[in-house]
């Protein structure tokens, strides 16, 4: 299978999104952290202070203990590591990745529930991974392809917020993957398992035939929290799982 490489820094799928009435959409950027907000109202000031925050209590870990950055496998953490530290932690030994397969879920999540009193519609995008708080119904793009429309939306009614959408692909972005998929969306309360989980599943993929292993692995992660995901693989697609899809115009 031949892999064409989308890695620009330009995140253009955002330009895709619609709003809804009485909210506002807005851009944090913070060193790597590159956040997309849509709150009831403009927050940035407190998303900075808290992109900041967070941040500050990774790197403060990170200096003495650089394994949690480097590693590819699973690590333990001191009893007193920050929140965050250890959900990471917890997501990778789940599902058998190193830690930071989970920062960029956590880091959206760890924003979000610090937010939402101000805001009970609330969507934080961190690089393709999403956790949302919304009072209405929401539909998520599966972006495949950036240089084609989406064509396939992932539904989700009031009554599934908060909820975590993430993403990994060997096609888009710098995120490192050890598979070949071209798209693996997860679903789940807990954002750092969904962050995890993806890169987990796409990295068993070597081509479109490993789409039922990696069903098989996502049904047994069900009970640590994954709610659903959805893979594509070249022109072979699977789902399992609490995943409404449709189509979109």
């Amino acid at each position: 299978m031949s892999l064409s490489l989308h890695t620009s820094p330009w995140r253009t799928y955002r330009g895709k999104c619609r709003p809804a009435p009485g909210e506002t959409a807005f851009q944090v950027v913070v060193e790597q952290t590159d956040l997309w907000v849509v709150a009831e109202r403009d927050l940035s000031r407190t998303v900075h202070a808290l992109v900041n925050e967070c941040r500050g209590l990774l790197r403060a870990y990170l200096a003495w203990h650089p394994e949690f950055l480097t590693s590819l496998r699973p690590v333990e953490v001191v009893p007193e590591a920050p929140d965050i530290v250890r959900d990471m932690a917890r997501a990778g030994q789940a599902c058998g990745v190193g830690p930071m397969a989970a920062v960029a879920g956590a880091v959206a999540q760890w924003v979000a529930q610090r937010c939402v009193t101000q805001s009970s519609n609330l969507l934080v995008e961190n690089g393709g991974d999403l956790f949302l708080c919304s009072t209405r119904e929401r539909v998520i793009g599966l972006l495949v392809d950036p240089t084609q429309n989406m064509g396939l939306g992932l539904r989700l009614a009031p009554a599934d917020f908060p909820c975590s959408v993430c993403s990994s692909s060997a096609t888009i972005g710098h995120s490192l993957s050890l598979g070949r998929g071209d798209l693996v969306v997860t679903r789940s309360k807990d954002a750092a398992l969904a962050d995890a989980a993806a890169t987990a599943l796409n990295n068993l993929i070597a081509g479109p035939r490993d789409l039922g292993l990696v069903l098989d692995q996502a049904g047994g992660l069900a009970d640590k929290g994954l709610d659903g995901v959805f893979v594509q693989c070249g022109a072979e697609v699977g789902v399992w799982g609490k995943m409404e899809l449709i189509a979109l115009e």
